[in-house]
Parts: C-alpha cells; sequence; structure tokens
C-alpha cells in the first residue's frame, strides 16, 4: 500500500468518524468540568484551609485532618451506621425486586403487567425531596396514614422517624419502595431472555410451576443476579445522602447518621473544609477498593467485561 493510499484511507476514516468525536465533546467537556477539575479540591483533605488565601496559600498541615477525624467522638457509629445501612439496602434491593419480577412474570394479561410495571417503576422518577415529603405525611404520629390505620387496631401511634431502632429499617424499606421497579425491569428483562423450549420440555416432564421457576427461571436469572449483586458492592459506603437528609433528625443522629451527612454538617454547617474534605476523600478511596473489587467479582463470576 502507497503513502498516498494510506494518507487517503485515514482521510477517509477521520470523515466517517468525525460526527461520532463531536457528539462524544459535549460529554467530554462537561466530564472535565464536574468530574476532572473539582479533583483539585483534594488538597484541601491535608490543609488548614483558609478561604482568603485559597487551595495554595493555606497552611499545609498533612495527616492532621485524618487524625482529627479519627479521634471525634461517634466517628465508629458514624461507620457502622454507613456499612449497616447500606448493606441492608444492597441485600434488600436484591430480593426484592427478583422476588417481584418473579410473580410478575406468573401474570398473563399484558396490559395488566404493563400496568403494574409503570406503577411500581414512577417512583425512580422522583426525587428524594418529594418523596421524603410523602413519606412523612404517611409516617406523622399526628394524622399520618400508617399510624391512623394502627389507630383502627388499637395501636397507639409510632414516631417512625423519630424512633432510632426503627429508623434505619425505614431507610431501607423507603429506599426498596423507590428503586425496586427498576430492578425488576432488570431481571424480567432477564427472563424473557430464557429459551422457551425449556419450559415446555419442563411442563411435558410434570414440572409444576414452582418448580419451573426454581430449575429453569432463577438459573437462568442467575448471571444477571450474580453481576448486580457484584457491581452493588461499590456502593457500601453510600448509604443515599439525599434519603437521609430529608428524614433525618438530630433524634436519630446515633443510628441514622452517615459519612455523607457527616461531610455536610462539618463542611457547610461548620465551615471545616478540611476536615470534611478528609472525610470525603477517605469515603472514595474506600469505594474505589470496594469498586476494583466487584469488578473483578464481576468478571471472575459473570464474565462482565468493561472493556
Amino acid at each position: 500500500m502507497t503513502e498516498a493510499s494510506s494518507t487517503s484511507i485515514r482521510r477517509k476514516r477521520h470523515i466517517r468518524e468525525g460526527p461520532l468525536h463531536l457528539m462524544m465533546l459535549p460529554a467530554v467537556v462537561l466530564l472535565i468540568l464536574f468530574s476532572y477539575l473539582p479533583m483539585v479540591g483534594i488538597v484541601l483533605a491535608f490543609e488548614r484551609f483558609n478561604p482568603s488565601k485559597g487551595f495554595f496559600g493555606s497552611p499545609f498541615v498533612g495527616w492532621d485532618n485524618f487524625k482529627y477525624v479519627m479521634n471525634m467522638p461517634g466517628i465508629g457509629q458514624v461507620m457502622w451506621n454507613t456499612v449497616y445501612i447500606s448493606l441492608m439496602k444492597i441485600v434488600a434491593g436484591l430480593i426484592a425486586p427478583i422476588a417481584f419480577a418473579l410473580l410478575l412474570n406468573e401474570i398473563v394479561g399484558n396490559k395488566i403487567k404493563r400496568t403494574i410495571q409503570t406503577l411500581i417503576y414512577l417512583p425512580h422518577f422522583l426525587s428524594w425531596v418529594i418523596l421524603g415529603g410523602i413519606m412523612i405525611d404517611i409516617l406523622s404520629p399526628s394524622g399520618g396514614l400508617l399510624n391512623s390505620l394502627l389507630g383502627t387496631f388499637g395501636i397507639e401511634p409510632i414516631f417512625f422517624l423519630g424512633n432510632e431502632r426503627m429508623f434505619p429499617y425505614v431507610l431501607v424499606l423507603s429506599d426498596v419502595w423507590k428503586e425496586f421497579g427498576f430492578g425488576t425491569i432488570i431481571y424480567l428483562a432477564a427472563i424473557t431472555s430464557i429459551n422457551p423450549s425449556l419450559y415446555e420440555a419442563a411442563l411435558c416432564d410434570g414440572a409444576s410451576r414452582f418448580k419451573q421457576t426454581l430449575h429453569i427461571t432463577l438459573p437462568g436469572m442467575a448471571p444477571i443476579i450474580v453481576l448486580m449483586m457484584t457491581l452493588s458492592l461499590g456502593n457500601v459506603l453510600n448509604a443515599g445522602f439525599d434519603q437521609v437528609f430529608n428524614l433525618y433528625s438530630p433524634v436519630v443522629y446515633r443510628t441514622g447518621d452517615i459519612l455523607d451527612t457527616l461531610v455536610y454538617r462539618l463542611g457547610l454547617l461548620d465551615a471545616q473544609y478540611g476536615v470534611a474534605t478528609a472525610v470525603g476523600l477517605f469515603k472514595s478511596v474506600v469505594s474505589t477498593c470496594f469498586i476494583v473489587v466487584s469488578y473483578l467479582c464481576a468478571y471472575r463470576f459473570a464474565n462482565y467485561r468493561i472493556f
């Protein structure tokens, strides 16, 4: 191949792929502006930040901010709350959509099935500002829907959002209510990919619907279940700031305070920018390690690759 022909081929390829690169340009610019440039702020974790002196003029304190965080009273409880709540959300967020997808798959009528899918998927599109207000109205001890229902059975009103023992479970249940519709659609898609001839063969052998689910549907869903489970490991330290912030109060700090809400109070309320950045950096590093492990597990058990 001559140099002129290779140059012509490269030119044609650039002309053909040029529009695709232009389509990517806005996303790349946004990624740089909102994901890479803000990483300069990591330096705050190692400084006693003074806004008047800026990032590179504030005194350098090394690991002092991290030592201060580790010696804070209650930091162990905050870390425990974060891991405990997030793990419960991960487990419940796997079980609920799988179970509902299996039940929904048994419905014969497509119109009914689509209507139910739409209804359960709707909360996924609502922010926690809206859902938080709904939850507060439903769980209010004075006139709330749930307490009014309990009152008909002679049960005294319960302050669900003010009871530190119940609050973590309220977070988990409300998170499942919001997100299980999205997971259900994923698992329904996995069910539809199963070869129908397997069910026909099982029916000829006299297998009941339960045995078909146990021996065909669940094994057919197994790769997606393993994939979703391993990928969710990256959220071990993400207990959900939006949800907790809109539902918690000082009454339930002992069991409801998480790393993200601690960062909010330290950084925005107490103006301890260096300490707040240290907490955020610690969380990011640990989450990155979990994400790496989750992708390795996804590749090992589900043959999932990102490239």
